[in-house]
């Protein structure tokens, strides 16, 4: 028998760590350069939330209720900047901005 790991156990394990957190994220960021981009965006949020613990975990740590949590990383979420920042600081991560070339 192969000692294997299924993907997504594997993505949610390196996830925990903040710094390969943050690369996914600017990745998604990067690479959804269509209307889709913040849907998508959310989705990947919502991957890393769930690898750092959860959605209760996240909540608590970001002081919401944990079904504002769930609803902005919905398909229909659309996160206030407010909101965005206090979540992603929970995960001690921040927003950055850069010149586009």
């Amino acid at each position: 028998m192969k000692n294997t790991i299924d993907y997504r156990s594997f993505k949610l394990e390196r996830l925990k760590n903040p710094e390969f957190a943050k690369l996914y994220l600017e990745t998604v960021l990067k690479e959804s350069k269509n209307d889709a981009g913040q849907e998508v965006f959310l989705r990947a949020l919502g991957v890393v939330v769930e690898a750092q613990g959860g959605a209760p975990e996240i909540a608590q740590r970001s002081e919401m209720p944990k079904q504002s949590l769930y609803h902005i990383l919905s398909e229909n979420g659309n996160p206030r900047l407010e909101t965005l920042n206090r979540v992603l600081k929970s995960l001690g991560l921040r927003i950055s901005i850069e010149t586009v070339k």
